[in-house]
C-alpha cells in the first residue's frame, strides 16, 4: 500500500508532502509524490524544478521513507492523482487546500474537491500552519 500526495511547490503542497510523508514513516509505507502540470504555459509555478524534486526525495529517503515521483504533462491534474492512488493500491490522498472565493469555485476546477470526491479511498485535506 502507499501514501499518495498531491504536490506543489508552494506552502500547500509542503504541508501536504509534510504530512504524507510523516504518515509513510511511521506505517512504514510507499510515498507516492505526484506533480503534475497541464503544460498550459511556460512557467506553471504548481511544477516543482527537477533540484526541488532532488532535494525533497533526497531529505525523505534520508528518513527511511520510500518515494515514488511522478512528474507529468497530462490533460488533468486530478486524474493523474487518481491514478496512481489505483495504480498503487493507495489507502489515502493528502492535499493541500486553500480557501477561493465563490468565484474562483465557479470558474476554476480545484483538484482537491476533485480528490476528496473522487478517490476510492479517504483523503486528507490539510492546511499550512499559521
Amino acid at each position: 500500500m502507499s501514501i499518495v500526495v498531491a504536490y506543489s511547490p508552494d506552502v500547500y503542497g509542503r504541508a501536504a508532502l509534510e504530512h504524507g510523508a510523516r504518515l509513510a514513516q511511521a506505517e512504514d509505507e510507499q510515498l507516492v509524490l505526484v506533480n503534475a502540470t497541464k503544460g498550459e504555459s511556460y512557467v506553471d509555478k504548481r511544477y516543482a524544478t527537477e533540484d526541488d524534486v532532488a532535494e525533497l526525495v533526497g531529505q525523505w529517503t534520508a528518513a527511511g521513507v520510500r518515494v515514488d515521483v511522478r512528474r507529468d504533462l497530462v490533460s488533468d491534474v486530478a486524474e493523474a492523482v487518481l491514478a496512481a492512488v489505483e495504480e498503487t493500491s493507495a489507502r489515502l490522498v493528502v492535499v493541500g487546500v486553500r480557501r477561493r472565493t465563490p468565484v474562483g469555485k465557479a470558474l476554476l476546477g480545484s483538484v482537491a474537491q476533485r480528490l476528496i470526491l473522487d478517490a476510492e479511498c479517504p483523503v486528507l485535506a490539510v492546511k499550512p500552519a499559521r
